[in-house]
């Protein structure tokens, strides 16, 4: 028996490779297929199954390509529909790989479909649980994603609360749990950032699985404090139902160098939104006027699904040598299939064509602790909803970029306005956006908030973010 975890960190999500005499198992695999059939041929091995979990909403899962591109079986839960061949398995359907048996348990909750594939050994006993998004270490699946006319949050919370009751907890406590997520994903509340664990530690440890927990009580505490789901959440859903392009030919067209002349003919042309992803101290220094920054080096496909609400829309890479495939295949993860093409040669080749540059200004919190201190500054923290109830400075206004699209009509562009968030990479995000809207009196404060703290500037008092 061979279980292997393919973890990625900017979708915080778990893809699962099981391999048993020859026999393949992929889990919610990836959008880009090609890692798992080259790990089974390295294994003279097959690949039999491709399970899913559930119809993910935070990322495109590479079920269709997989299953064309090998003549695997994608395996749903019950009551899934789909617009390609899927079998739809039963409660307690059990399907073989190798001497291994694969138990599925229809666990709804987080989705109607939702399921937990129990595996078993050689020798039937129960080793462990690929629970999706109904089991995660520390936390459960938020429940307000399948909702339809005749079914509320709390009509799914309580399905959720019988699933773990009624299917989960029973295990033995040995079981092992691989869940789909780990902490830095929206599809719960308080993940950990281990991401493997075992089932007795979390009936021990994770709220959500009190033995002394009524229904009503876990409703109100699984519900509470959910934020809104990101826009892209229902438009992913929708094309891991309904299939979408095979990932080759989105790199094939993604990948492709421009000249500074094709790059701006695409963007003047084609309505193409000119994504920078480099370093956000890159993008400081200069960049193309009215592009957008969202660095690899940060959480790059969530904030990409977050902010840019147009999942159709064309897009132009600006990106640092060599990373114009990893950049587009970020992009296709969360369903962004439309780049045109990346400027070849990076800003340099931009600026020796003669184009106009911008730049972004930007101070240390030392000096912007001398500005404060000289006059009445417009101070926007950028960071989530959380982190500025826990501390901010006395004068910030809260301005997160999650909902900056929404916000626009909040500030003034005839003022001058200094940005921060926790470290330094969400602020340039948002001075981006706002810059490519017409605000154009903006300064970056490099070091965000952990950097201010170390400054004499007034803050509220600390409230641990646990007891909000």
């Amino acid at each position: 028996m061979k279980i292997e975890q393919l973890y990625t960190g900017c979708l915080a999500q778990g893809a699962y490779y099981i391999e048993s005499q020859g026999e393949v198992a992929i889990i919610d695999p990836l959008r880009e297929t090609q890692q798992y059939i080259d790990k089974a041929n390295a294994n003279n091995a097959k690949i039999k199954y491709v399970l899913e979990t559930h119809f993910h909403a935070d990322f495109v899962s590479g079920h269709v390509d997989l299953a064309e591109k090998t003549g695997a079986t994608i395996v749903f839960g019950p009551g899934a529909q789909t617009a390609y061949n899927i079998h739809s398995a039963t409660d307690g359907e059990e399907l073989k790989l190798g001497e291994l048996t694969i138990k599925v348990l229809h666990t709804p909750g987080h989705t109607l479909e939702s399921v937990t594939y129990l595996l078993k050994d050689k020798d039937g006993k129960d080793y462990a649980i690929f629970s999706g998004d109904t089991l995660f270490l520390g936390d459960v699946g938020r429940p307000d994603l399948a909702i339809k006319s005749d079914l509320t949050e709390r009509d799914l919370a309580g399905m959720l609360y019988d699933s773990l009751r009624n299917k989960i907890m029973p295990l033995a406590d040995d079981v092992i749990v691989y869940p789909a997520h780990g902490a830095g994903s929206a599809c719960g509340k308080n993940l950990s950032k281990e991401t493997v664990g075992i089932l007795g530690e979390q009936k021990k440890t994770n709220y959500a699985l009190r033995a002394d927990m009524t229904k009503d009580e876990f409703i109100e505490e699984v519900l509470h404090g959910i934020a809104p789901p990101p826009q892209y959440f229902a438009k992913n859903a929708m094309m891991n139902k309904m299939g979408y392009n095979a990932f080759d030919d989105i790199l094939k067209t993604g990948n492709n160098p421009l000249s500074p002349e094709e790059f701006e003919a695409l963007a003047n042309h084609e309505s193409a939104l000119v994504l920078d992803v480099r370093t956000q101290a890159d993008f400081i220094k200069g960049h193309i006027p009215n592009s957008i920054f969202i660095g690899l080096n940060g959480q790059f496909a969530p904030w990409v699904g977050a902010l840019i609400t147009d999942i159709k829309q064309p897009i132009l890479l600006v990106v640092p040598e060599g990373k114009s495939e990893e950049a587009v295949t970020r992009l296709s993860r969360v369903g962004y299939d439309n780049t045109l093409g990346y400027l070849e040669g990076g800003l340099d080749s931009w600026k020796a064509s003669g184009r106009e540059i911008d730049t972004l200004e930007s101070i240390s919190a030392e000096e912007f602790e001398k500005r404060a201190n000289a006059s009445e500054l417009n101070v926007l923290d950028v960071r989530r909803d959380g982190e500025y109830k826990s501390m901010h400075l006395e004068n910030a206004q809260h301005f997160a970029l999650d909902y900056i699209n929404n916000q626009m009509n909040e500030i003034d562009k005839d003022k001058t306005y200094y940005i921060h968030c926790a470290g330094g990479y969400r602020s340039v995000i948002a001075a981006s956006i706002l810059k490519a809207r017409g605000y154009h009196n903006l300064v970056d404060i490099a070091g965000g908030f952990g950097a201010i703290k170390k400054t004499g500037l007034p803050t509220t008092n600390f409230v641990c973010p646990s007891t909000l």
